[in-house]
């Protein structure tokens, strides 16, 4: 229940931070309770008393061993994510604001919000978050962290204007794009550090009034502890992790397929990521957002499904790929074969 209102709070930062997704930003004050930029980090609202929210389409998987792009968290002051393999010691004085909410039903993730503490004694305050997008359900023209920052770029409103362009940097002796802007009518300033891991394009949004605060921010990233993959313009798996490839579910990758047939029609997208392992079956099933009965449906039909195994260097390795089903999904050309080959 709790999640839910933290799902429509983060909503709300994540639309403020994003404005080449349509928002203008105008002068304001700092709030006086709970704001990212206020003085009392006290929370101004709850869900009230007797208020049942009903779950519709949600995240889940087909087991609870295997690291999720969601699974990140905050411990003793620091944050790591296991899917992606970064760790990042949180600056002093700042903590994690909310949990990350489920993801869009087009990828897209918030990991994290991190903001100062009670204790934090700057002239200025500010914002982390930390959020990734599925390259292979992005609805954007861009296939890495390069062609996300400059699609950003190109799309922000009059508003605001740029202080840097998509510009090639190193982060934690990893390759990011670094983007800058500001809103003169909101005196505020946003550095956005975007790099590739595991075809997902993760992006470090740090946002305040105060420029000092904001390079001190970027310098602290340096700590962060990233996999040997991440690159603005690579970031494909491997390397103890599957290879990441998109729309491997392909005819000539296929030697079964069974179609799942819903039986109520809703109007949903079903974004399905998968984990093939090198005998060619589906060990892990990932919905960024289905109905319980739309998890099911492809679950038993995603079982019976049989690849071929996917080589690298002559020998077999694990695939991680995406599917689309229901609304606005897509089907694929038929199998060659019917029959399992194990």
């Amino acid at each position: 229940m709790h999640s839910r209102w933290l799902y429509c709070s983060l909503a709300l930062v994540w639309w403020v931070v994003s404005p080449a997704h349509g928002q203008n930003v105008k002068a304001q004050t700092p709030s006086r309770n709970g704001g990212d930029f206020s003085d009392n980090v006290q929370p101004g609202n709850k869900v009230p008393t007797g208020v049942i929210l009903v779950k519709g389409a949600w995240a889940s998987a087909s087991d609870s061993v295997t690291p999720l792009p969601e699974g990140g968290n905050v411990t003793n002051s620091v944050f790591t994510n296991q899917y992606f393999g970064m760790s990042y010691a949180l600056p002093a004085n700042w903590a994690e604001k909310y949990k990350g909410p489920p993801p869009s039903d087009s990828g897209r993730y918030v990991l994290t919000q991190i903001t100062p503490a009670a204790t934090f004694k700057g002239p200025a305050r500010g914002t982390i978050l930390i959020t990734a997008q599925d390259l292979f359900f992005t609805p954007l023209p861009a296939s890495n962290a390069v062609e996300l920052a400059g699609y950003s770029k190109d799309h922000l409103q009059a508003d605001y204007k740029v202080e840097m362009p998509p510009t090639p940097t190193r982060i934690a002796d990893r390759s990011f794009t670094f983007f800058a802007y500001w809103s003169p009518a909101a005196q505020l300033h946003w550095y956005v550090l975007t790099t590739d891991i595991r075809c997902h394009a993760v992006e470090i949004v740090l946002t305040s009034r105060d420029t000092k605060l904001l390079e001190s921010l970027t310098l602290d990233l340096n700590k962060m502890k990233l996999p040997a993959e991440a690159s603005a313009t690579g970031g494909t798996g491997g390397d103890g992790v599957p290879v990441c490839i998109k729309n491997y579910a392909r005819d000539e990758n296929l030697l079964t397929r069974v179609d799942p047939i819903f039986t109520e029609h809703r109007f949903n997208p079903v974004p399905v990521r998968i984990i093939i392992d090198t005998e060619g079956k589906i060990k892990h099933i990932h919905f960024l957002s289905a109905f319980p009965d739309q998890e099911k449906i492809v679950t038993d039909a995603l079982k019976q499904w049989r690849f071929k195994p996917y080589r690298q260097g002559g020998q077999a390795v694990e695939v991680e790929t995406g599917l689309r089903f229901g609304s606005g999904g897509y089907r694929m050309p038929l199998a060659a074969a019917t029959a399992p080959t194990d």
